[in-house]
């Protein structure tokens, strides 16, 4: 017995100092809940944990980390968005196991200030707190992160290093450093209710030329040094903020001036990020920049400016009647004439000055559509309404009942308003005059003519005066035509009397209308889908048939009862009413972020850059299924044989946005070349880095012309 306790007492040292050598062994990450600090001269940084295990917390799907840098005195690195200078820290987890994704986050930074550069970013210590999501929470991880980042002082010195950290599985613990991380992680902008800071207003004030951004914030608690950091799209830069705090500390006013680059721009319809910071408290907001009252008039020599583009938006309007988008309307002005024949020049003057009244109202009523979304901070653009599937719908019926009225099934005024226009569509009288410009103008907008796009950009990004001035005279020259006959009304007077030649022309303008109503349907497709196009298709035809069948009933031998004739207009506006509210509510809503063809990339601005880095360019195509001038310049020259070579060349990348449905990047990329309406297109290249906008009509010459200016220096030598 004494030899077997002896024997023990000699066993147990030696298993605890064999166990001891065995631990020894490990490293002794495995087992830490911070990784090794990678140490410099300036900076070392590490991973932190806030729990022991890969478990997360109750209520969690992640578990939360920490990159923490210990600086220097006098060293920093820098915040998401640096300002005049220096680099972000980028992290790489390539070679991490069981990690799905991590999301950075970004504490509040502070300004520096150095020989009037404005940057921003972090001293002596800080954490960026990491939100991890693992492939299988509860197994164990082995992170590695591979860290780029900037540290400065006098000088700049580039770092790449890699930190690990890994953690075992089992039940979730706290850790020495999840207070850390949670105190950084309550410094981020948007985190924590606790912040007490809230925005309450951020507009742009003063001149188009020379804008402010003025944010209005409040505080639960006194504001000490509130700050404004502005992320703003290239060529966008902001000063130092002014602040203006309230007498009780509670509300500040900062103001800060927009500096337009090399390159200038328009900063209002621009895509901002606003961050008020007060110490270490923050809060952010996306916003878009727009005037919430009319700019400071600008100065008087700007009103040559003004008239130039009115004469431009005069130009732009005339020629949008040989646009595609309005031949549809052909019929219409083509029975216009022709209805005229015989009678007197008082009535001829007197519809086609109503017609042009219905044109220039139908402008005004834009113009003022235009001005309320601009107001309520939205997207505005030429054409936009055939982004919206119930005025896709609205137009198809009115478009219907037109061409239903050519072909003679009904004469009466039905009581809707819509069939009331529609019953006027050969110009009988003033209101059924006014009625077709009306309609004529609603066609018409999904163009953009030569003049027109300038006139329209330039209205868009003035005041409400500037907006109903120019789409007033676009109003005016789209109804040009129709003042000339007005004025020479012998024009009309001298064609042959309506007779039984007539009832083949209604006829073969119907169809025309009908081929329309059919394009409407298409473009109806890519935003309901084809479940909800077919509904309209066949609500439509429905509203046909029984037009047809009662202009059968009235003209048959034995017509039906009296209640019947009550009935049908009843039928017709249900049935027009259900095609424009239908279809949507059954359709599925599509995607606004479209494959593009095949031999085409998405739009993507960021990569513009960096393709024209290679040396190589960038041919961009804004397009819409609705937009009928962007069909007509794919057809007669980007898929010509000429340019569609070339297009492929590998020296050439091709991006197409798809403005078929609402997409504010494509709005904000349009609206910094001063374009709100398509087709529009573009070219860059060495030669051209911020890009060469295509007139809206493409030639194949002026698309080699932009393609070799932007190729520059390799293109000329070639």
């Amino acid at each position: 017995m004494a030899f077997r306790c002896a024997a023990i007492g000699k066993a147990v040292p030696l298993c605890l100092g064999v166990f001891a050598l065995i631990l020894s062994l490990l490293p002794l990450e495995a087992f830490a809940t911070a990784g090794k600090w990678v140490a410099h001269d300036q900076v070392r940084l590490r991973l932190v944990a806030a729990g022991k295990t890969t478990t997360p917390a109750e209520g969690e799907e992640t578990i939360s980390l920490g990159l923490q840098f210990d600086l220097s005195p006098g060293w920093k690195i820098y915040w998401r968005t640096p300002g005049d200078a220096g680099l972000p820290p980028t992290i790489d987890w390539d070679g991490s196991q069981n990690l799905s994704g991590a999301e950075m986050l970004w504490p509040v930074p502070h300004r520096f200030s150095l020989f009037g550069l404005e940057t921003f970013g972090y001293g002596d210590e800080v954490v960026f707190p990491l939100i991890a999501r693992l492939e299988t929470p509860g197994e164990p991880v082995r992170l590695k992160a591979n860290v780029n980042f900037l540290i400065c002082e006098e000088i700049c010195i580039p770092y790449q290093d890699q930190v690990t950290l890994n953690l075992s599985g089992g039940p979730f613990e706290r850790t020495a450093h999840a207070f850390l991380i949670d105190n950084y992680k309550g410094q981020v902008p948007g985190f924590g209710a606790e912040s007490g800071l809230s925005i309450e207003e951020a507009a742009l004030i003063g001149t188009v030329e020379a804008p402010e951004l003025q944010v209005r914030v409040r505080s639960d608690l006194s504001l000490e040094a509130p700050d404004l950091l502005v992320e703003a799209p290239p060529n966008f830069s902001f000063g130092v903020p002014v602040a203006e705090i309230s007498s009780d500390g509670r509300e500040a006013v900062l103001r800060v001036a927009a500096l337009t680059g090399p390159a200038g721009g328009v900063l209002e319809g621009k895509p901002l990020t606003v961050t008020v910071t007060d110490g270490l408290r923050g809060i952010e907001q996306g916003i878009m920049a727009r005037f919430t009252a009319p700019p400071v008039e600008a100065p008087k020599e700007d009103a040559m400016t003004l008239i130039g583009i009115l004469g431009l938006a005069l130009i732009g309007g005339l020629i949008l009647n040989l646009m595609p988008c309005v031949l549809p309307v052909l019929s219409i002005k083509l029975l216009s004439v022709v209805g005229q024949g015989g009678r007197e020049r008082r009535e001829i003057r007197t519809g086609f000055l109503a017609s042009a009244a219905g044109i220039v109202f139908s402008f005004l009523v834009l113009a003022s559509g235009l001005i309320a979304v601009k107001a309520a901070g939205m997207t505005v653009g030429w054409g936009i309404q055939f982004q919206q599937p119930l005025f896709l719908a609205a137009m198809a019926v009115v478009v219907t009942l037109f061409a239903c009225n050519l072909f003679g099934f009904f004469e009466i005024r039905l009581p809707s308003s819509i069939g009331t226009a529609a019953a006027q569509s050969g110009g009988k009288g003033p209101l059924g005059s006014f009625a077709t410009g009306a309609f004529a103008t609603l066609l018409a907008t999904p163009c953009s003519a030569p003049f027109l796009g300038t006139a329209v950009g330039f209205a868009l990004s003035r005041g409400v005066t500037e907006i109903y001035a120019v789409f007033a005279v676009l109003g005016l020259g789209l109804a040009l035509p129709y003042l000339l006959v007005a004025v020479f009304p012998a024009i009309a007077g001298r064609m042959p009397k309506p007779g039984a030649w007539m009832i083949v022309l209604r006829r073969v303008l119907g169809v025309a209308l009908l081929a329309t109503a059919v394009w409407l349907l298409s473009v109806l497709i890519s935003q309901i889908g084809w479940q909800g196009a077919i509904i309209a298709a066949a609500l439509l035809t429905a509203l046909a048939a029984v037009l047809w069948w009662n202009h059968r009933r009235k003209s048959g031998a034995d017509p039906s009862s009296r209640e019947l004739r009550f009935a049908t207009p009843i039928a017709v506006v249900l049935l027009a009413v259900a095609t424009i509210v239908v279809p949507e509510r059954l359709g599925q809503k599509m995607d606004s972020e479209r494959v593009s063809a095949e031999a085409w990339l998405p739009l993507d601005k960021p990569q513009i850059a960096a393709t024209v880095a290679e040396g190589r360019l960038v041919f961009v195509d804004v397009t819409a299924d609705w937009c009928i001038t962007c069909q007509v310049n794919k057809k007669l020259v980007l898929d010509s044989e000429t340019i569609a070579a070339r297009l492929a060349a590998p020296d050439i990348v091709t991006m197409r946005g798809d403005w078929t449905l609402p997409n504010d990047e494509i709005s904000a990329y349009l609206s910094e070349f001063g374009r709100y309406g398509i087709p529009f297109n573009a070219v860059y290249g060495p030669g051209a880095p911020e890009g060469i906008a295509l007139p809206e009509l493409l030639t194949v010459d002026a698309v080699n012309e932009a393609l070799a200016k932007a190729a520059g220096k390799t293109q000329a030598g070639g």
